[in-house]
């Protein structure tokens, strides 16, 4: 095996060249041949990723600093797998879309997160980093609905601030060490705490969350596959990269899993509830950094990767209810399954991995984190951390399949999802089972050696009596656990209702002292050209001329500011 610091011989083309070049020629191909293609394009992606060793793949110097677009390593290539995997998933569910632009946002989208990981400095990190957020907008917006255009808005604003926070601390990063090789962070001070808030924002950690879940929900159908699967796991990447071990982490990722099954269970739209867990889910993988062992760090691999893949299968589900039905409240849904029995299905295999059932994918990835804090002796971490999975199984694996499967007929009679939407499940699906029941196929990809069995007897006895009496809690409670008609607040309150309030105000106020301000100001020089005027040019012309004297004034301030942005 070649090592991770070593040049590698030979032409290696990146994966995310090839998807990004390859998604240009989509607006040229039409209906089968562009179905085709797309399909092939994304198999040539995941070849690609697979295909590349570990080792230093491209390297060169640029304007005196060193950049490294092709760094190769397990940790990294373990993202990569993933992504590339999800690509082609993402790729079958929608091959029924007619969206050029959808699809060829989507593609860069991946390649972007693709080239996330596999940057070795910086400046490379940084270009593929604003890149996602530019392409992956447009996955909002292609809805096309007013909720979405201004859903997406505030995501582009959100990551925006991420993107400048991590240029600010880029640049103080290399003037305080001279490098700007991405690896872990060991200096201290406003560089290292700017580059992590900016990873921070793009990993939904609170306050800093309500972006997702403000977005995801207005996605296209087949844009929140992707959107689920990348933003929020390169952001656990470069946590894992740059910062394991950051004390801090450790409690924000518990605060995090808490608090999205906690809005997860208020939740009443679908796709909301399910991006409010994945801030619950991506909390494990947070806290996971933080804890910085070498179980700690493989089970945040490990889960990042699984949880790329059940959520899939959980959001396409949900897609696909929304697609067949055009319905999408907890409250508006019900006694489906009859009509769409191979959606609750697969959603269920889902739903069980990520719930953590034994001989599902989330219980050899999840318990390994936990079982890091337990053996780091944690008490508090690990507790927080057992009732955020008992919260997930009461929402995902019971709230949302119930209320929107089963129970209350709703009087809807949708056929089954497309052909296509299922093999795109069913692929994911497979895996979700494959490596619940063989999970050393995952574990061979992770960063460390694994010393870890899940399936011991204390395990599963242990998730076993977890999963039923949380069960029991909600058959006991039922009446009190349906969705109800209505939103409930977010940090996103902030932006949405006080923030507005705020600037109006700031606006009534501040706009009538600036008015008196210009008007005083414009009065005086009126005052002053007209008296000039009087004795050196044509009586009564520029008094009786009020346009003349608010050219004046402008022109005025324009130099004034001309003159001040030269000289500074």
């Amino acid at each position: 095996m070649t090592e991770p610091g070593a040049l590698v011989s030979g032409g290696w083309l990146h994966p995310s060249l090839l998807l990004i070049l390859g998604a240009l020629l989509i607006p040229l191909l039409r209906d089968r041949m562009q179905q085709g293609y797309r399909i092939l394009l994304s198999l040539a992606f995941l070849w690609a990723v697979w295909q590349t060793v570990p080792g230093i793949h491209a390297a060169f110097g640029f304007l005196g600093l060193d950049l490294v677009p092709g760094r190769a390593d397990k940790l990294s290539l373990v993202f990569a797998y993933v992504f590339a995997l999800i690509t082609v998933i993402g790729t079958i569910y929608s091959l029924h879309v007619k969206d050029n632009v959808q699809h060829v946002t989507a593609y860069i989208y991946a390649a972007a997160a693709v080239g996330v990981v596999f940057a070795g400095d910086l400046v490379t990190l940084y270009v593929f980093w604003e890149l996602m957020m530019l392409a992956s907008v447009w996955l909002i917006w292609r809805r096309r609905t007013p909720e979405s255009y201004a859903a997406g808005f505030r995501y582009l604003l959100v990551h925006a601030v991420s993107g400048v926070l991590l240029l600010a601390g880029i640049v103080l990063y290399y003037t305080q060490t001279g490098s700007i090789a991405f690896n872990q962070m060991d200096i201290t001070g406003p560089a290292f705490y700017l580059i992590l808030v900016g990873f921070m924002i793009n990993a939904a950690v609170p306050p800093l969350h309500a972006w997702l879940t403000d977005a995801y929900p207005e996605a296209t159908i087949t844009g929140a596959i992707f959107l689920s699967a990348f933003t929020t796991k390169t952001a656990v990447y470069v946590l894992l990269r740059g910062f394991p071990g950051t004390e801090l982490l450790v409690w924000l990722g518990a605060i995090m899993a808490l608090w999205g099954v906690v809005y997860a269970v208020l939740a009443n739209d679908i796709r909301r509830l399910l991006a409010y867990h994945i801030i619950s889910q991506v909390g494990y993988m947070v806290a996971g950094v933080g804890m910085g062992t070498a179980i700690a760090l493989n089970g945040t691999a490990s889960h990042a990767f699984t949880h790329i893949l059940y959520k899939a299968v959980l959001f396409m589900g949900a897609g696909a209810v929304i697609h067949m039905t055009g319905k999408s409240k907890l409250t508006e849904l019900g006694g489906i399954y009859r009509y769409m029995p191979m959606t609750f299905l697969l959603y269920m295999i889902g739903a069980f991995s990520i719930s953590a059932f034994p001989l599902f994918s989330g219980f050899v990835s999840k318990t390994m984190v936990v079982e890091a804090a337990a053996v780091d002796y944690r008490a508090w971490i690990w507790l927080m951390l057992t009732m955020a999975s008992a919260g997930t199984f009461l929402h995902t694996g019971l709230k949302l399949p119930y209320f929107t499967f089963m129970g209350k007929d709703s009087g809807l009679r949708p056929k089954e999802a497309p052909w296509n939407m299922l093999l795109a499940m069913g692929i994911a699906a497979f895996f979700c089972v494959f490596i619940g029941v063989y999970p050393n196929w995952l574990y061979n990809f992770l960063p460390s050696p694994v010393d870890y069995n899940a399936y011991t007897v204390g395990h599963v006895l242990w998730e076993l009596q977890l999963l039923l009496f949380t069960g029991l809690g909600f058959f006991l409670l039922l009446k009190y656990v349906g969705g109800d008609a209505k939103i409930s607040l977010d940090t996103d309150w902030i932006y949405r209702r006080a923030l507005p309030r705020i600037v109006g105000w700031v606006r009534r106020v501040g706009g009538a002292a600036w008015t008196g301000v210009v008007r005083t100001l414009q009065r005086s020089l009126e005052g002053a050209v007209v008296t000039l005027m009087r004795h050196h040019g044509p009586q009564g012309i520029l008094a009786r001329t009020w346009p003349t004297g608010s050219m004046v004034l402008w022109v005025a301030v324009i130099l004034a500011g001309s003159l001040l942005l030269y000289y500074l």
